[in-house]
């Protein structure tokens, strides 16, 4: 039984609490927010809705270890991006031809994704915009690093990672990668993001699918009485 507290109710909550950290970005027509699907998108959401942004995903493959699923030895992103996590590849010893089966098989997967979330819209336009990546925690930072070798090449004019929790060590590593990064909580004894989540089911297709169609930019001030 570990010892913590949750620090978040659900991800719609934990969303709240990191748009009130992210306030300097509301009302600008040059932020665009990034869920990385799927526990990211309901984050994301509720930090594009707060900030008056636009929301797209950033599409990203978790490249579990074969047996420990749950444990990352690296990522892959559209475009060819695979990051891998060298300290699990190699203390387990993982060979090559093992990476690239489990890249082959997630690159279907990214691609059935990218289809069922994006369908015909295009990709969004990154270059010189205030790009706020946003996921529902770091635990190895496989995914989100994945996520920024994909954005940085296209040229934002300002990367910024938001997250509700992290292991503290990857926000150090991060930070050095990107202009801001925001945690709310990093806790010495991380184990798990769920675990700061009272709940933390997984999200669906159909719920990313649902918040990607909601809009989230609302021009209350465009419209000046006459």
């Amino acid at each position: 039984m570990h010892t913590h507290h949750a620090q978040f109710q659900n991800r719609i909550e934990a969303g709240q609490l990191l748009a009130a950290h992210l306030k300097a970005y509301a009302n600008r027509s040059d932020v665009l927010v990034l869920g990385l699907p799927r526990g990211g998108v309901p984050v994301a959401y509720e930090v594009a809705k707060a900030l008056n942004a636009p929301l797209d995903v950033c599409l990203v493959r978790k490249l579990g270890v074969p047996g420990h699923k749950e444990l990352a030895m690296g990522a892959i992103a559209a475009g060819g991006v695979r990051v891998l996590n060298y300290e699990v590849v190699g203390w387990l010893g993982i060979s090559g031809k093992m990476i690239d089966e489990v890249a082959a098989k997630e690159l279907r997967e990214l691609q059935r994704r990218d289809h069922v979330y994006r369908g015909t819209r295009a990709q969004p336009e990154i270059r010189d915009r205030t790009v706020i990546l946003v996921d529902d925690g770091l635990a190895t930072g496989s995914t989100m690093r994945a996520a920024i070798s994909v954005i940085k090449p296209q040229r934002p004019g300002r990367l910024v990672v938001a997250v509700p929790v992290a292991a503290p060590e990857v926000c150090e590593q991060l930070r050095m990668e990107v202009d801001e990064l925001v945690c709310l909580h990093t806790p010495e004894a991380f184990y798990a993001i769920g675990i700061w989540y009272e709940n933390f089911s997984q999200t669906t297709d159909e719920e990313v699918c649902r918040l990607l169609a909601k809009p989230t930019v609302h021009y209350q001030n465009s419209f000046t009485s006459v």
